[in-house]
């Protein structure tokens, strides 16, 4: 039986190397670097080159210290590589989030396949992948003619290491506009873009790939049998622990640079994509109604990089005076995108605990109405950074009127990912902790989450 397992987890924010133990899904060690974008021709661009040393040193490392028996891969998602036949990068890989891209937002919507086939809504920038397609194409016009492939991002690094390329049903699924979640097969826009033919075969996140390279073997030292899995949508491996263990209906709360909140067996609701509620494509290739905003990075932009913990004097003073923060702090995404924050009542000071509370309370009353617009239905797991945040616990637990359990661990996503390896996967139900809101808090936070509602003008249940 694979013990060890070696995930690469690409964030937009880190990059990270855990090595897991497959029995308890506990991780040994973890390592990251920053995801520096960088700012230089033909356009802003990711620094694989360094990504890919910083892997190699990594796994050494752990192989030497620990171990490595197999590799998984888990990325965020609205990248593609574009490879030659040689399986070389033809151009840098794009960062999805270039101001450029929204340039030819209007002759790229002209050809876009409907929310109804695709369960993809139009989203600012690159987010859109075929989006990423349309623009680099018309920018170099000799580009297309040079890919020979079209390989999405996990699998980028699974080729790297096997020579093998392909794609995910997770990574194809994320509103990409180049999925038909329902159909199980790519949508009408790559004959629209006439790269059918260039996009890599589709695989489940749990197939193997093939082994490693005898080049990997040798910087590596691991043994050139050792298998590498397809890998997975960073959002999508955090909710597969779930799928195998938990009886529907229920919703798995993602955390990190976004905030994904994904539904499974939940109530039957018609999505609207000026939410930014989407259709997610999981492991198993089935669709999962999705909502998101990039609360991480609304975390940081609040806090100013100047965090504190904050005490229940702080949430008490902010309860008590009405201290909001209102959507939306990034405009762009998430269900009150469109709309400029503000503050109701006095703006806490940065780096005080009592802005670190109102700004919990935020994430949290936002994170509720991505539930509701998703149809929502059971218990509630929140994994990611925000599982450690007591009072975003407490009010997400009261704004949507659900159980909520933490999800314990330092990186969900790596738990997940390892979990594309066969073997067992009883441990895992031993690592949530239910959240128990204090009984003297309960009325203060339905009386908060009101008024922020009718601060916001919206209605949960419309």
């Amino acid at each position: 039986m694979t013990d060890h397992i070696a995930v690469i987890d690409i964030g937009k924010t880190n990059v990270k190397l855990a090595l897991v133990d497959r029995c308890s899904l506990n991780e040994i060690l973890v390592i990251k670097r920053a995801n520096v974008v960088r700012q230089e021709p033909p356009w802003p661009h990711f620094d694989v080159e360094g990504h890919w040393d910083f892997i190699l040193g990594g796994l050494r490392d752990f192989h030497a210290s620990h171990r490595v028996d197999a590799i998984s891969i888990t990325t965020h998602g609205a990248s593609v590589a574009l490879l030659d036949k040689k399986g070389e990068l033809v151009a840098p890989i794009l960062d999805y989030e270039f101001s450029d891209l929204d340039l030819q937002t209007e002759t790229y919507n002209s050809i876009r396949p409907p929310f109804s086939e695709t369960g993809s809504p139009r989203l600012k920038g690159g987010l859109n992948i075929g989006a990423q397609l349309f623009w680099q194409f018309r920018s170099d016009s000799a580009l297309k003619e040079r890919t020979h492939q079209i390989v999405t991002y996990p699998q980028y690094w699974g080729a790297k290491l096997t020579g093998v390329t392909a794609t995910d049903v997770t990574s194809l699924g994320c509103h990409t506009d180049l999925w038909n979640p329902r159909e199980g097969a790519v949508s009408s826009l790559a004959a629209s873009l006439n790269i059918t033919e260039k996009i890599a075969p589709v695989r489940k996140p749990s197939d193997v790939l093939g082994t490693i390279l005898s080049q990997v073997a040798e910087q590596t030292d691991l043994p050139i049998e050792t298998p590498v899995y397809c890998g997975i949508h960073d959002s999508n491996a955090s909710l597969l622990p779930y799928i195998y263990t938990e009886k529907p209906p229920f919703s798995v709360i993602s955390t990190g640079t976004w905030v994904v909140a994904m539904s499974i067996g939940g109530k039957d609701i018609t999505l609207n994509p000026d939410l930014d509620t989407l259709i997610n494509v999981t492991a198993l290739g089935e669709p999962a109604p999705s909502a998101r905003f990039m609360g991480g990075r609304e975390y940081v932009l609040m806090t100013g990089g100047l965090n504190c913990t904050p005490k229940k004097t702080d949430l008490d003073f902010v309860l008590s005076n009405n201290i909001m923060l209102l959507p939306a702090v990034v405009e762009e995404t998430g269900p009150f995108k469109g709309r400029r924050s503000e503050w109701v009542g006095s703006e806490p000071e940065i780096g005080s605990g009592k802005r670190e509370a109102a700004i919990a309370l935020y994430l949290a009353l936002v994170t509720a109405k991505c539930l509701s617009n998703i149809g929502h239905d059971g218990k509630i797991i929140v994994e990611g950074p925000f599982a450690d945040n007591f009072f975003f616990l407490d009010m997400l637990t009261v704004a949507a009127t659900s159980e909520v359990f933490s999800a314990l661990g330092k990186t969900g996503t790596s738990s997940g990912a390892a979990m594309l390896a066969p073997g067992p996967i009883r441990a895992r139900l031993t690592k949530e902790q239910p959240v128990s809101v204090p009984s003297e808090l309960v009325d203060h936070l339905k009386i908060y989450a009101e008024h922020w509602k009718r601060s916001c003008g919206i209605n949960y249940y419309d």
